[in-house]
């Protein structure tokens, strides 16, 4: 066990006027697996990239451990996934490898295969091998269940909770509560580490949010109390100072000394009166930091003439002579919030692209309703380039609707001015979520919206589609997301 320590943390990136972290101090014990959180943007890989030494920042990071990060670039991926492997562990003995992959419920055999034909969740699982056979570093995983389906993400996270020395990112729930115990969070103002799970972690920041709120107004209505009786003591004081001169008909002399040490005494009370509002002014300063503002998304979904939009019967779905579905059966009735579940592979892309409209080589049934609007969340986000207002314009979207759902998922204004390309790859999927939710539709089709979304966002995302009820189709490798949202699930 040794610690990591970081002291004082500075950095913000070349020609930007707001830092990243400012003054970050804390410590990380090595023997930790820790879930790191937090909004997207807020500087999670940048944190990363930091503890790797990749950018020069002001401050300390001091530990005893060299850092690993996850995922590896694999720059031959032609290669067999043994000799890519050789690369990043030069001289690991074969024992050791196969033991990692047997953990990660992985056939040796994909060791003599070229990489490149190994599926998304064996190349993940291949990488974190190579990483767990580090000696003596500490490891970075940088969101390693995007892609993966359910079952691989079962099996990552059963082999993550047999580790430890690790800092994971993910914005998965279920995952992170199987296999962490310290949270790292970068919050608004701060980052903040706590003891246990991200149920845990969860309930303290629900908890603290609400004490913080009622604080608040408890404090707003002990500073108009204390300002009102404040002014009140004031005119009270000047109005006694005033009789110190006494009535000019009533031909009495007044006690001068009387009045005034009366006119003193109720200054002096409203000096405490002042002194104790200016304290509750700067404890309510204190408050409300670190509160999310995750606004309340909204959507405008479409009836539709008819209650059964899309029929699906015994389908089978081919690229060339290969069959990617097979025996596809189910409709989507108007108010359905259909989970399309199966393993990698099974031909849930595609049956989404055949559904969307796309030329795809199918036989049996499948029937869609004419005149059916549908609004299409893909998975891939790579032809994301340009500025926002072009984008919008191309798809006929009110912008400042737009913009406004674009601010309640936690993008800052000054992200509209800049070009998609550079978006993070959870701001890029925002681009798509919010452009869908003020699309209207009879049909709303997302693949895999939440890969890179931050936890918060999904919890906006799953208010807005029970609050709303449209008619959707949805991947989701999130168990709580699809357990939350779904009212059916077809297997494939």
């Amino acid at each position: 066990m040794s610690l990591i320590n970081i002291s004082n943390l500075t950095f913000a990136y070349e020609g930007s006027y707001d830092p990243i972290f400012e003054n970050v101090s804390f410590q990380m014990d090595t023997d930790w697996k820790l879930g790191f959180i937090g909004r997207n943007g807020r500087g999670k890989t940048t944190f990363l990239n930091l503890l790797l030494g990749r950018y020069e920042y002001s401050g300390t990071i001091a530990g005893s451990v060299d850092f690993e990060y996850f995922p590896f670039v694999v720059t031959r991926p032609e290669e067999l996934a043994r000799d890519v492997l050789e690369s990043i562990c030069p001289g690991c003995p074969d024992w050791q490898v196969l033991r990692e992959l047997s953990l990660l419920q992985v056939d040796g055999e994909v060791l003599y295969r070229p990489f490149a034909t190994l599926s998304q969740g064996e190349q993940t699982k291949l990488l974190l091998a190579a990483l767990f056979l580090k000696e003596n570093s500490f490891l970075l995983i940088d969101e390693p269940t995007n892609h993966l389906d359910r079952e691989a993400r079962a099996s990552v996270s059963q082999y993550l909770n047999t580790k430890k020395g690790f800092i994971l990112v993910s914005h998965d729930r279920a995952f992170l509560d199987s296999c962490i115990d310290h949270v790292l969070s970068i919050n608004k103002t701060n980052i903040d580490i706590q003891k246990g799970n991200f149920s845990t972690w969860w309930e303290n920041k629900r908890r603290q949010d609400q004490f913080e709120l009622a604080e608040n107004e408890k404090l707003k209505k002990d500073i108009a109390r204390l300002s009102s009786a404040a002014r009140r003591t004031a005119n009270w004081s000047d109005q006694v100072e005033q009789t110190k001169l006494g009535s000019k008909n009533s031909g009495l002399r007044p006690d001068r000394g009387y009045i005034g040490h009366k006119s003193a005494k109720m200054m002096k009370r409203a000096k405490s009166i002042e002194a104790r509002q200016q304290a509750a002014i700067e404890e309510k300063a204190g408050l409300l930091k670190n509160i999310e503002n995750a606004g309340r998304l909204q959507m405008t979904p479409l009836d539709f003439y008819t209650q059964r939009l899309v029929e699906v019967g015994k389908l089978d779905i081919f690229y060339g002579n290969r069959a990617v579905c097979r025996q596809a059966d189910f409709t989507i009735e108007q108010g359905d919030r259909i989970a399309l579940s199966g393993k990698n592979g099974s031909g849930k892309s595609s049956l989404i692209k055949l559904i969307c409209g796309e030329a795809i080589a199918y036989t049996g049934t499948f029937r869609k309703a004419s005149r059916l609007v549908i609004s299409y969340v893909s998975q891939d986000t790579s032809g994301l380039t340009g500025s926002l207002r072009d984008y919008i314009r191309g798809y006929g979207i009110d912008e400042s609707i737009f913009k406004a759902t674009l601010r309640k998922l936690d993008f800052s204004r000054v992200q509209f001015e800049k070009d998609m390309a550079d978006f993070s790859g959870g701001q890029k999927k925002k681009v798509l979520l919010a452009r869908s939710l003020c699309e209207k539709a009879h049909l709303y089709v997302w693949d895999e919206p939440l890969n890179f979304i931050d936890v918060i966002s999904r919890l906006q995302l799953e208010e807005v589609l029970l609050e709303f009820s449209p008619t959707i189709l949805f991947v989701e490798h999130d168990s709580q997301f699809c357990k939350n949202i779904a009212t059916k699930v077809v297997m494939l």
